[in-house]
This record gives structure tokens, C-alpha cells and sequence, in this order.
């Protein structure tokens, strides 16, 4: 018994490891684009436009990625993901030109984030545990905020000292490395829940799910937490403090720090999901995010705005995750929880590829993001009310 408790912990750990290495890359190049528009002359919408590509790549592969991941297990695609980023860092780190560019991050980069994912993660976790369901999720995914932490202010270091080529090299050796690690420690056994392969396929069970009102009130929700999160702050908000007059090291320790309040919105949501109205908790999270970005307009030589923002938004970013996984199980059924969430994976990098090229179109046009952040916080508000939508919807959760 303590022998299969440890392994369900040692799932969790192992997906907030990869998690924290993962989207940790993911977010650089926010970092690497004032680098690349000086040395190459690249425009930011160019360079915001590979990062759409990047998360429409994303949205392709995920729904398929997440209804998989119930089947096999997650290590061939755990492993197989790390190991196109790998690749990918180091085609980054030869590049030249813009299709180099388009090929290495938006397609091969776009194809590991999309299997190496939360969806997949969480569908991997989620049929683990019958108590504290919330909680584990939330650990798990606080990776993909947690090593930002501390990694992304390491890479600002190591830019300032040795270059973004020389980082890319680090990041394939480290994906790479850690790629074996996941190829011996995923062969545990699986839980019973996930060894079970669904009878019906893929587009049975995708329509399965366009019939049932709380999964488009789930996924429009989610697809509007893409662009007011990883579309627009992933992407956009360490140039933003760049033309506020932020050198590169705060913004980047900004951006860690947000992160770090970003995993303890997501242990904390993950928590409180097991203990209160989900419905409830994840409109008040919507809320919340958007009006954070109030504060984010008026940071320009404010440190203690930025601080708050840093705060107020971290609490409020990716704590949405354990929560809306704990509605679609509670909603739709715990077999469909992988789909389910591949699905929304799919939209949300589609509302974020919207936000990154929004907000590198506006500044073009503009040289201002002032508009960007005020449609966030419309987005950001409506959200929140489709998600409250569904208290009024009858869970009929699906038992094969």
C-alpha cells in the first residue's frame, strides 16, 4: 500500500519537473526578442507570429496527445516531446535566418510543448488518487511555473554573460538528459484507471463532448484564459517592461517571481478545489486575473505596482487548470478527462497564439501595448462568466 502511494507521488513529482523545465523554455522568447531584433532586424510581430505558429502546432496535436495519453501511458510521449525540444534548442542555436527560425520553435518546438503538455500531465495524474484528486493535480502542474522560478533569471545571466546561443545549447543537453531520466522512472506500473483504454474511439467521444453545454462553457473559458495569459503575459510582458524602462534582469526576476506565486495559485486552487464550490472558486479566479491587469498599466518607474501585479496576477494565472479538471470530472466523467483537457489545451494555445500576435501587431502599429492589456481584462472578466454558467448546468458524468 505505501509502496503504490509513493508511486502515485513520485508521477506527481516527476510531471512537475518536467513541467518547470518545459515551459520554462516555452516563455524565453519573450527574453530572446529584443536579442533577435537587433542582431537579425526581425520585427516583433515576425517573432510573435512564429510564437502563434508555435501554439497553433500546439492545438493541433493536443486533443490527441490528451485522449492518448488514457491508452499508453505518458512516458513515449513524455520522452519523445523532450527530445524534439532537444532537437529543436539546438537548430535554434545554429539559426540564421527567419525559416530557420519558423521550422525549429514554431513546428518541432510547437510539436514537444503540444505532447509535453498539462493535459497530458494531468490526464496522467488525475486517475491516480480518489482523495486530495485537486491537490496532486495542482502539484503537477505548478511545474510549468515553478522552475521559471528560478530558471528564467539564469537565463538572463547566462544571456548577459555568454549569449542566447550558448543557452540553447545548455537547454538541449539539460532536455535531453532529463528525456532518460523520464524513460526509467515512467515504467512504474500503472494505475488500473489508466490501463483501461476507452471502447470508443476519438471522434466518438469528440462528439460526444460538442453535445454537452458545460464542456463549450469549459473550453470557451479556457480558450479566453490562453490569450489573457500565455498569449499576451507569457509572450508579451517582459518586452512591455523593457519599453517601460525595466532593464532585462528585473523584468526577467519580475517574471520569476510571478512565477513563483504562480505555483502556489495552482497547490493552493488545487487545495481548495477539493473543498469548495469549483464553479465558484474558478469565476473568482477569472475575475481576479483581470482586474490584475489594471495594475499592469500603470507600473511605467512604479517598482511597487510591478510587485503587485507580480502578486495579484501569479495567484490568478495557471491556477485555473486543477480547477477546471476537477469541473470536467465532476461534470463529464473521469474517462474523459484526457480529451477533455487535449481539447482545451487546443483552444487555449489558439486564444494565446491570438494574444502573442495581437499584442506584437498593436505594439507595430502603436509602439504601445496599452490597448492589448485593456481587452485582457474585458476577456478576462467575460470568462469568468461563462465559467459561472455552469452552476447552472447538471453534472452527467460519463461511467464508460
Amino acid at each position: 500500500m505505501g509502496k503504490n502511494i509513493s508511486s502515485k507521488w513520485l508521477i506527481v513529482g516527476v510531471g512537475f519537473m518536467i513541467l518547470g523545465l518545459v515551459y520554462t523554455i516555452r516563455s524565453t522568447i519573450g527574453l530572446m526578442m529584443p536579442l533577435w531584433s537587433e542582431e537579425f532586424g526581425w520585427s516583433r510581430s515576425m517573432i510573435s507570429s512564429g510564437g502563434a505558429l508555435c501554439l497553433i502546432v500546439m492545438a493541433m496535436i493536443a486533443p490527441f496527445a490528451g485522449s492518448a495519453v488514457d491508452k499508453y501511458g505518458p512516458r513515449p510521449f513524455v520522452v519523445g516531446g523532450l527530445l524534439a525540444v532537444a532537437i529543436s534548442a539546438v537548430l535554434m542555436a545554429t539559426m540564421q535566418s527567419a525559416w530557420m527560425f519558423f521550422i525549429a520553435f514554431s513546428l518541432l518546438s510547437g510539436v514537444g510543448f503540444g505532447v509535453v503538455a498539462m493535459h497530458v500531465i494531468v490526464a496522467a495524474v488525475s486517475p491516480l488518487f480518489d482523495e486530495n484528486k485537486g491537490l496532486a493535480v495542482g502539484i503537477a502542474t505548478a511545474g510549468s511555473t515553478a522552475g521559471q522560478l528560478l530558471i528564467i533569471p539564469i537565463v538572463a545571466i547566462f544571456l548577459v554573460s555568454f549569449g542566447w546561443r550558448e543557452t540553447y545549447i545548455v537547454y538541449a543537453v539539460v532536455c535531453a538528459l532529463v528525456a532518460l531520466l523520464c524513460w526509467k522512472l515512467l515504467a512504474a506500473p500503472k494505475a488500473k484507471n489508466n490501463i483501461a483504454a476507452h471502447q470508443s474511439n476519438f471522434w466518438q467521444d469528440a462528439k460526444y463532448l460538442v453535445k454537452k453545454p458545460v464542456f463549450h462553457a469549459v473550453f470557451w473559458s479556457f480558450t479566453l484564459c490562453g490569450f489573457t495569459s500565455t498569449g499576451v503575459v507569457e509572450t508579451h510582458l517582459m518586452p512591455y517592461l523593457a519599453a517601460c524602462g525595466y532593464p532585462t534582469l528585473d523584468g526577467a526576476l519580475s517574471y520569476g517571481f510571478l512565477s513563483g506565486f504562480n505555483m502556489i495559485g495552482m497547490m493552493l486552487s488545487g487545495y481548495l478545489s477539493d473543498r469548495m464550490n469549483k464553479v465558484l472558486l474558478l469565476t473568482i479566479i477569472y475575475i481576479m486575473r483581470g482586474l490584475s491587469f489594471i495594475v499592469l498599466m500603470f507600473v511605467v518607474g512604479d517598482y511597487a505596482a510591478l510587485a503587485l501585479f507580480t502578486v495579484a496576477f501569479g495567484l490568478f494565472d495557471y491556477s485555473t487548470v486543477p480547477v477546471t479538471a476537477g469541473i470536467i470530472v465532476e461534470h463529464l466523467g473521469q474517462k474523459m478527462l484526457g480529451i477533455t483537457m487535449g481539447i482545451l489545451a487546443a483552444g487555449h494555445a489558439l486564444g494565446a497564439a491570438a494574444g502573442a500576435y495581437y499584442g506584437g501587431y498593436l505594439f507595430d502599429l502603436f509602439a504601445r501595448y496599452e490597448e492589448m492589456w485593456i481587452a485582457s481584462i474585458i476577456l478576462a472578466i467575460v470568462a469568468g462568466a461563462i465559467s459561472f454558467a455552469i452552476k447552472f448546468m447538471r453534472p452527467t458524468p460519463r461511467m464508460a
